[in-house]
């Protein structure tokens, strides 16, 4: 029995046009009704658009954001965060300053970025969050998450790169084809260690979870559980992996999932 589904944002809930079609949004109706608990399980942090599509699925429930250094309680705003280790933060500082590079720091409901250039506004557009352009020091919460935005052919070094103290994950969104995400969460914390709080806090056995996601940051909570699903837009590693693929994110693959979810009620 399928009893929570936690749910990748780009990619999976939402294709091209950044919006969560009609058809998935009554498939997760049907899930609820079901009595299956519903998380959102996103790189992206736990306001703005994310936050409001977080309420739809599951308005008092736990979800997972920030690639699960955020693990948020709806009801009340309980948190989980773990804040990047001491001394990470001024490492990738001085790195976006001396190599011109644009860096995005976030705490649980806040985020600062020093350069005000095209590809930042892109992503404030797609957050559906004004454009923050703050000095560093302004961010008045513990960080706990950095965030490179690249161009793909940056990636190779950016990851090359020494991080101690980081979990380094990239992924990409289809609403911004031109650009690499790479997230920076503590050693250790992922989306894997998100789905293991939230299941937790339900009571929910690990065999009984399923895991919708497209991207490499969501490989290691695809290992976790026992419902792996990939999307048919997945990379190559997702979809050798997974329990089952269904249909890509412009034709609704996450309605298929939970179709297949409250089968198994």
């Amino acid at each position: 029995m399928i009893r929570l589904v936690c749910i990748d944002v780009d990619g999976t809930l939402v294709g091209r046009a950044g919006e969560v079609a009609p058809p998935v949004w009554a498939a997760a109706a049907r899930a609820r009704q079901a009595g299956i608990r519903l998380a959102l399980c996103t790189g992206r942090p736990g306001f703005g658009i994310a936050r409001h599509w977080a309420e739809q699925l599951d308005e008092g429930g736990w979800h997972v954001f920030q690639n699960g250094a955020s693990v948020i309680r709806l009801a009340d705003g309980a948190s989980r965060s773990v804040p990047l280790p001491a001394g990470a933060v001024p490492m990738l500082i001085e790195r976006a300053r001396s190599r011109d590079r644009l860096l995005e720091l976030y705490g649980d409901d806040a985020y600062a970025c020093e350069r005000d250039t095209p590809r930042g506004r892109a992503h404030a557009a797609l957050l559906r969050v004004p454009m923050s352009t703050l000095p560093f020091a302004a961010l008045q919460q513990p960080v706990v998450r950095a965030q490179w935005l690249l161009a793909h052919d940056e990636l190779d070094a950016v990851l090359a790169e020494p991080c101690p103290g980081l979990e380094p994950v990239h992924s990409t969104s289809p609403v911004m084809p031109d650009t690499v995400f790479v997230n920076m969460t503590a050693a250790g914390v992922g989306k894997h260690t998100g789905v293991r709080l939230v299941a937790a806090a339900y009571g929910i056995a690990l065999d009984d979870v399923m895991v919708i996601g497209d991207a490499h940051n969501d490989l290691l909570a695809m290992r976790e559980v026992g419902w792996p699903v990939a999307m048919g837009n997945a990379v190559p590693e997702l979809r050798a992996m997974a329990r089952v693929v269904v249909a890509d994110a412009e034709h609704h693959g996450v309605a298929e999932a939970l179709a297949l979810a409250c089968a198994s009620v």
